[in-house]
């Protein structure tokens, strides 16, 4: 076994020297492993990240209703009213203009990476 070298002490507080030195804890010459090192800064990283999605109600916050069969049109839902031209347009099908998307993005997902200790 190598001889460990001493390390000189400081105040956390002045800053200033103690009269005593210790010995190097054993560890600290330990070599450093790539692959430790790599794998603990990706999943401190990603736990910087920002979750993102969208809203559970984007694309479906108008009044909308199936005009049924019999009118030669699709069955997607029209919305309902008059005056506007968005009067029986399609809605809510994520095939239709300002419907909903499919399979939106979620943000329950847990995007934190533990490390674990040892």
């Amino acid at each position: 076994m190598s001889s460990r070298p001493f390390v000189t002490i400081y105040d956390g507080i002045t800053g200033e020297a103690e009269k005593t030195q210790v010995r190097l804890p054993a560890v600290f010459l330990a070599p450093i492993r790539g692959d430790v090192v790599h794998f603990v800064y990706r999943n401190q990283s990603k736990n910087t990240r920002q979750p993102e999605g969208v809203s559970t109600e984007a694309g479906k916050q108008h009044s909308a209703i199936s005009w049924g069969t019999g009118r030669a049109v699709a069955r997607i839902p029209r919305i309902s009213g008059s005056g506007s031209g968005r009067n029986g347009q399609g809605a809510f099908g994520n095939m239709t203009r300002k419907g909903h998307m499919f399979s939106p993005l979620k943000n329950f997902r847990n995007g934190q990476r533990k490390t674990p200790k040892q």
